[in-house]
């Protein structure tokens, strides 16, 4: 954001201006929390000014809120006047009252506004400032943040000593990865983005590498079926099964690739769970599937084109010599669970085999892992406190040479070229045994139908959270494949 107002400010449009245009953003916002009081009998509005562009646009924003009636009070940290430029000339542009900080806050307040600390804070609230924030927290007031809420890093989301707990978060131009990783996610309640008057030809110069995950992502690249064209233009996914007694977690992801848009769908099964796989599977073909030499004989049929493994498949050498036969072939992976851990003990082994000599400049390669799983892969990043989670996996992608997807409420998805989507639709009720499963379905029906890997994991990510919030509470996994029909429906809106 500091890049994106440096080079608006040095083509001609003034620091001030932008910030006029920030603060009027915060008082709408502000306006939108406090419809429906009456300004006569609600508590003050308290705005929490810091001495940075924060401390600013919440003076602004308290000049704006003062005109509309409401009795506003500014609590300063520092003197604005001394911070010079855009800061005291907001300091100069509110008319109000202006009252140094403390913890002694005021007893009737109606609404807080955070403009503490922005994106930029770089080490933990601590001692008064602290007790100010938990103070802030505790009371009955609504709390309405600028940029993001005090004390939360805008590069990781972590919480610095201690943070804000707003309901609303006012930013600008674009999100930061604070608002979309936790905890900082947690903390900033519903985001609003405002526009202030920086084009978005900035990004031509600013060139971001990390994104919010959403159809304006990857829609364009979608592929869709065609008019003229048959099932396997579609691509033909292959989902292996584990044996007798765990074959649900592998039909779950078959059934999810079937209805996510791979053209065909086969299982391989182990000769012992052929008869339990063939009482569940109708549209879903089976073939039988003993060992490499089966799996060798199989991949001479070059019409199969993407493969999922892990899913209650079973650890160990089998995982690993399947993974390393599918590769060697050229072929596309979602590697998920059993298959993760099969290379636990030689983590290279798998990365040497992503990469295939280096033979295909893309990644063939999908790696889903939640967080155990991905101690398991990387135990070095995993145990890095200073990094965030998107800069591990990130640094993941980088050293394995696969797409990365680590999943969480948060789930970041990397590749090795530098690119990273942080997600941030989806619902608590996700967490629940299989849909895991469901995931590396929709993921390889997205490879099967040769979209690039990057976008095809992106949009499986957010079309896996998009079925859950259509379903919504009591979600279990069997009902995930059955809400994608109308994801695909809403994605096909957004393209025409």
């Amino acid at each position: 954001m500091a890049e994106a107002d440096r080079i608006t400010i040095e083509g001609g449009f003034a620091g001030f201006s932008l910030m006029i245009e920030a603060g009027r953003g915060v008082a709408d916002a502000a306006l939108a929390m406090l419809k429906g009081l009456a300004p006569a009998v609600s508590g003050d509005v308290v705005c929490l000014a810091g001495p940075g562009k924060n401390g600013g646009d919440a003076l602004v924003a308290a000049e704006f809120l003062r005109r509309a009636g409401w009795p506003v009070v500014v609590r300063q940290l520092g003197d604005p006047l001394s911070s010079g430029g855009d800061v005291a000339e907001a300091f100069r542009f509110y008319r109000g009252r202006s009252e140094p900080i403390t913890s002694d806050l005021p007893q009737r307040v109606t609404l807080f506004i955070d403009g503490l600390f922005g994106a930029g804070l770089s080490r933990p609230i601590q001692g008064e400032l602290a007790e100010i924030v938990e103070a802030v927290n505790k009371s009955s007031a609504r709390i309405l943040a600028i940029d993001l809420p005090s004390g939360i890093c805008g590069r990781t989301g972590a919480v610095l000593g201690t943070a804000v707990k707003a309901d609303r978060t006012v930013t600008f131009f674009r999100g930061k990865p604070g608002h979309l990783l936790d905890p900082g996610r947690s903390h900033c309640g519903v985001l609003d983005i405002v526009q202030i008057g920086i084009e978005d030809t900035v990004l031509q110069t600013i060139r971001p590498t990390c994104f919010r995950n959403g159809p304006a992502l990857w829609n364009d690249v979608r592929r869709r079926p065609q008019a003229s064209g048959h099932k396997y233009d579609r691509g033909h996914a292959v989902v292996f099964s584990g044996p007798a007694a765990r074959t649900g977690a592998a039909r779950l992801s078959a059934s999810a690739a079937l209805r996510a848009g791979a053209g065909l769908v086969t299982m391989f099964s182990p000769p012992s769970a052929l008869l339990v796989n063939a009482s569940h599977l109708t549209a879903i073909m089976l073939k039988r599937c003993e060992g490499a030499e089966d799996l060798f004989e199989h991949l001479k049929d070059d019409r199969l084109n993407a493969f999922v493994l892990g899913p209650g498949f079973g650890v160990g050498k089998a995982a690993r010599q399947y993974a390393e036969l599918v590769l060697g072939a050229g072929r596309l992976l979602v590697l998920d669970a059993d298959g993760l851990t099969s290379f636990a003990d030689d983590p290279n082994r798998l990365f040497a085999a992503s990469r295939n000599g280096d033979r295909e400049p893309r990644p063939r390669l999908v790696l889903t892992p939640h967080m155990g799983e991905f101690a398991r892969l990387f135990p070095d990043l995993a145990e890095d406190t200073t990094l965030s989670k998107l800069e591990k996996t990130k640094h993941a992608s980088e050293r394995s040479g696969a797409i990365v997807v680590l999943k969480g409420a948060d789930t970041v998805i990397a590749s090795p070229d530098g690119r990273a989507a942080i997600n941030d639709t989806g619902t608590p009720w996700l967490a629940t045994a299989g849909t895991g499963d469901v995931l590396t379905g929709i993921l390889a029906a997205q490879l099967a139908q040769r979209t690039p890997a990057f976008e095809a994991a992106c949009m499986s990510v957010w079309m896996h959270s998009r079925a859950a919030e259509l379903f919504g509470p009591g979600l279990i996994a069997e009902d995930l494949p059955g809400q994608l029909p109308t994801v695909l429906t809403e994605l096909e809106r957004l393209a025409t």
